[in-house]
């Protein structure tokens, strides 16, 4: 008996550390200190709070595209409208050139004859090199004779094909309309001012010309 007694007190001690071993193995216990996997209440908050840090995120992520898609959308159609508008006034300005341009053509050549007894004085010599401008420049110039009188400003241009100035419309300063011809203007670029060898009286009478 005396030998038994060990060796039953030995099985119970490895019995107790066999029974011990899953609890301390398993280290989480619910409320009634059961083994359980199941997550804590702060585990729980802590995955929804990464959970919806996660949904925000997308959710900011979406919106900043959606911003920037309609931002595009937005510069496109902008750019659309500057170019439909840009097209239209050239349209508008072509159609006016070419207006200005059959205007001139007719009245040209309703006082082709007559030009030959217009008085035009001698260049000097300080012009002898100038030309006209074929800039939009022009429009707006005051235009003188050679002794430095202002007679007009310039309204308008006739323009070739190849956008070349050939006559110059003039607002005269007795409320008429003359045609110049590139022929008989020059333009001082020193001081912005058209010049033409007509003489005054010249122009008024080319101004009453009608188609």
């Amino acid at each position: 008996m005396k030998r038994s007694f060990p060796a039953a007190a030995g099985g119970l001690a490895v019995s107790v550390l066999l029974c011990a071993a899953p609890a301390f193995a398993q280290g989480r216990v619910d409320a009634n200190g059961m083994p359980t996997d199941h997550s804590t209440p702060e585990e729980q908050a802590q995955t929804g709070q990464l959970n919806s840090n996660a949904a925000n995120s997308v959710r900011a992520q979406n919106a900043a595209g959606d911003a920037q898609y309609q931002a595009q959308q937005r510069q496109y159609q902008q750019q659309q409208q500057d170019y439909q508008q840009r097209l239209q006034e050239n349209q508008a300005q072509q159609r006016q050139y070419q207006d200005r341009r059959a205007a001139y053509e007719v009245l040209r050549d309703r006082y082709r004859a007559e030009r030959a007894a217009y008085h035009r004085g001698v260049w000097p010599d300080r012009y002898a090199r100038w030309t006209l401008d074929d800039s939009d420049h022009l429009m707006g110039q005051r235009v003188e004779i050679l002794d430095g009188a202002h007679v007009g400003t310039v309204v308008g241009a006739a323009r070739s094909a190849a956008d070349r100035v050939e006559g110059l419309e003039v607002a005269l300063d007795n409320g008429k309309t003359v045609w110049i011809d590139r022929e008989d203007v020059r333009y001082d670029r020193g001081d912005r001012t058209v010049v033409t060898n007509l003489d005054r009286h010249d122009l008024y009478l080319m101004a009453d010309e009608r188609m």
